[in-house]
This record gives C-alpha cells, sequence and structure tokens, in this order.
C-alpha cells in the first residue's frame, strides 16, 4: 500500500491544555516499504500510526492510502475502508481475554464476504505461519508475552492487509521473543507488505529499508542533536 501523507496536524484540546502532537508533517511511503518511525516519547509516532491506521483523524492535512484520500473520513467509512486492508500489532498485544486463540484471530474476518470455509482456512494458515496451531482452544491469561504477541500477528495477517502498522511491537518482550517478532515482520516485508513501525530500538529500526525520526511532531534529520 502506497501512503502519501502532506501538511498533516494533529491537535488535542483539553479545557485549559493544547497539545500539537503532529505539525505540519510530509512524507510518502511507497508501497511494499518497511519503515521504522523513531523518537523519544510523546514525540507522535503513535499518534502517526493511528491516523494511517484510520484510528484517528487529523486536525489538518491530506492522508492518501493507494490515491484514496482518508484524512477526513467518518468513523463509519474508516472502519469500512481499514476493514481487511490494514492489520494492528501493539505492544500490549490488545487480544480479548474473554476469546480463545482462534476467536481472538477471527476477529479481523467478522464482516468480510468470506465463505465459513474460507475463514478456517485464513486462521488455519495464520497460525501454521505463527506456530500457534497447538494453542488454538488456549485463552491469552494461560500463554507466555512472546506466544500473545504472535496470536497478536496472526490477527493483524489473517485478512492479507497492504499495510501492517506495529507499534512497539518488540516492547513488552524478552530479546529472544523480540527477535523472533522482528523475523517475522522481515517475512512479511518479504512477501510484499508495506510496514510502519514506531519503535525506540535502534536494534529493530535497523530492520527497516528507511528511518524517519520524529521529534516535537516534527520530522527531522538527526534525533541525537536535539536529545
Amino acid at each position: 500500500m502506497k501512503i502519501e501523507i502532506k501538511n498533516l496536524e494533529k491537535v488535542f484540546r483539553t479545557d485549559s491544555v493544547l497539545t500539537v502532537a503532529l505539525n505540519d508533517v510530509s512524507l510518502d511511503i511507497e508501497d511494499g516499504s518497511f519503515v521504522a518511525i523513531m523518537g523519544p516519547s510523546g514525540c507522535g509516532k503513535s499518534t502517526l500510526l493511528n491516523i494511517l491506521g484510520l484510528l484517528d483523524s487529523p486536525t489538518k492535512g491530506s492522508c492518501r492510502l493507494d490515491g484514496v484520500e482518508v484524512a477526513h473520513l467518518k468513523e463509519r467509512q474508516r472502519t469500512d475502508y481499514r476493514r481487511g486492508r490494514i492489520g494492528f500489532i501493539f505492544q500490549s498485544f490488545n487480544l480479548i481475554n474473554e476469546l480463545n486463540v482462534k476467536e481472538n484471530i477471527m476477529l479481523p474476518l467478522g464482516n468480510l464476504d468470506l465463505s465459513r470455509s474460507e475463514k478456517e482456512r485464513r486462521v488455519e494458515e495464520a497460525t501454521k505461519r505463527m506456530h500457534i496451531s497447538h494453542r488454538l482452544r488456549h485463552y491469552p491469561s494461560q500463554l507466555s508475552g512472546g506466544q500473545q504477541q504472535r496470536v497478536a500477528i496472526a490477527r493483524a495477517i489473517v485478512s492479507n492487509p497492504g499495510l501492517i502498522l506495529a507499534d512497539e511491537p518488540t516492547g513488552n518482550l524478552d530479546s529472544s521473543n523480540g527477535a523472533e517478532v522482528m523475523k517475522i515482520l522481515d517475512e512479511l516485508h518479504r512477501g510484499g507488505a508495506t510496514i510502519v513501525m514506531a519503535t525506540h530500538s535502534l536494534k529493530d529500526a535497523a530492520h527497516a529499508d528507511r528511518i524517519i525520526n520524529l521529534y516535537d511532531g516534527q520530522i527531522v534529520e538527526n534525533l541525537t542533536d536535539l536529545m
């Protein structure tokens, strides 16, 4: 999926405080790229990913996904566009504790126009790819952190999305499981997916084709001079 962002701004307002999370951000990401977004906490990384994933709308500016302007769609329109096109991987896994592994992975397929057998096939394929086929009837509380992240990745890829957004995907994992997650992202990238990853880790960012540095909501050339 190709991404084109121009003059993007995001402002959060409360009764007494105005916070500029993104300030005039412009960038293009080519289809099939692996891009890492780096910067200190509060610099706007997660806000940018939320806008790219249509979980939030910008205050101003343009965001085009495969040529479609999505910046100011209504919530229902955002949901409809996101479905089947965008997969999410979160630091905190965001699994639903009341659902077992299979049910969690099945969630993105719920409203897609697919037969039951095709949905089952996709879940089987995703779980085999993540080496968790033997855990389908287990619940998140019965899994280790590394296993939960594998389930979260299976859920992200089960609909074959063109764009995968990963927000600190190794942040809650030990080094061994973190390395496994990055290996999986490398495989997805080689398979043709566009990946945008927010990270604090230079080691993780080294897997990307390109690193974008954010500081105080703006793209900068070099973070080292500012931190």
